[in-house]
């Protein structure tokens, strides 16, 4: 199944720290690292952040993956985990690497682990930006625009891409 997966990072080598989830991520017996599509970095603001919060570096890929969403975000939690975050922080606290499911094909999903689409990703620049790279057109369950539409209509300043090739 086709799944979005956003990364983000904003404390240490922000750029490696990426490039190491990503590694992590295709080390995943389940995830077929040969179909990836891999947005372009981005550099944000911090959103709903401490102040004085590093920029975030953010990315987004997505992934062929055979298995239940649940499954992915233990694999994901675990690689937080080894890279450093701890699984008991405050929300938006400052974090080496962020990994979120953005999707899972058609799937939707809700329960208390959970939210299938995440249910912010349409109000956030740093993940529709670069999802818009890869899928301009992709139409998630629940939503009637493309991710280029949902991209267009937010009111705040764009985001910068940092980086023009894949990381």
């Amino acid at each position: 199944m086709r799944t979005g997966i956003a990364l983000g990072s904003n404390i240490g080598d922000r750029l490696e720290n990426l490039r190491q989830a990503r590694k992590e991520l295709f080390s995943i017996p389940a995830v077929k690292a040969e179909s990836a599509l891999c947005s372009k970095v981005y550099e944000t603001e911090p959103v709903n952040c401490e102040p004085d919060s590093a920029p975030y570096l953010n990315a987004v890929l997505e992934i062929e993956y055979d298995g239940h969403p649940i499954t992915l975000l233990d694999e994901l939690q675990g690689i937080e985990k080894k890279m450093g975050r701890p699984s008991k922080r405050p929300r938006n606290a400052p974090r080496t690497i962020d990994l979120d499911i953005l999707y899972a094909g058609n799937l939707t999903l809700a329960n208390e682990e959970i939210v299938i689409p995440h249910p912010r990703l349409h109000s956030r620049r740093f993940v529709l930006a670069p999802l818009n790279d890869i899928r301009p057109d992709l139409i998630l369950p629940g939503y009637h625009d493309p991710i280029s539409i949902l991209l267009a209509k937010l009111q705040e300043k764009p985001a910068a891409a940092l980086f023009s090739v894949s990381f």
